[in-house]
């Protein structure tokens, strides 16, 4: 073994236990800041884009309820038109004749009774009205 081999086969004890690294206090709370300020500025934006897309599913769900509610008035409209249709005289004088087999009165059979219309109660006399 020469001198050179010799001296790399020696292990060389370098003790760096007593160093300790010191926090940096100022760091530490530029640090904390930066965190703090972040974390504000993704909770102003997830509750932006939250108030974002909240108000166009509200917009989706009253484009859906006016669709609903133009087509119910359709059935409404056809419906009240079916009921004109049913309450005409003309239809209910022809379906009493043909499918009911029922005639027409004569003048003579004909009976014709007058609506009374109730007197007025007197001035100072309490009455219920419908």
């Amino acid at each position: 073994m020469t001198s050179e081999q010799f001296e790399y086969a020696i292990k060389k004890d370098v003790r760096n236990n007593p160093i300790v690294r010191e926090v940096d206090e100022a760091r530490q709370r530029e640090l904390w800041k930066s965190v703090s300020i972040a974390g504000f500025l993704v909770l102003v934006l997830l509750g932006s884009a939250w108030q974002h897309f909240e108000l166009l599913q509200h917009g989706y769900q009253i484009e859906e309820l006016q669709r609903e509610k133009a087509a119910e008035e359709e059935i409404s409209r056809r419906l009240r038109l079916e009921i004109e249709t049913l309450k005409s005289p003309k239809r209910i004088e022809t379906f009493a004749t043909e499918k009911l087999h029922l005639v027409t009165p004569s003048r003579d059979e004909a009976i014709v009774i007058e609506r009374v219309l109730p007197t007025e109660p007197p001035a100072k006399s309490v009455v219920a009205q419908r």
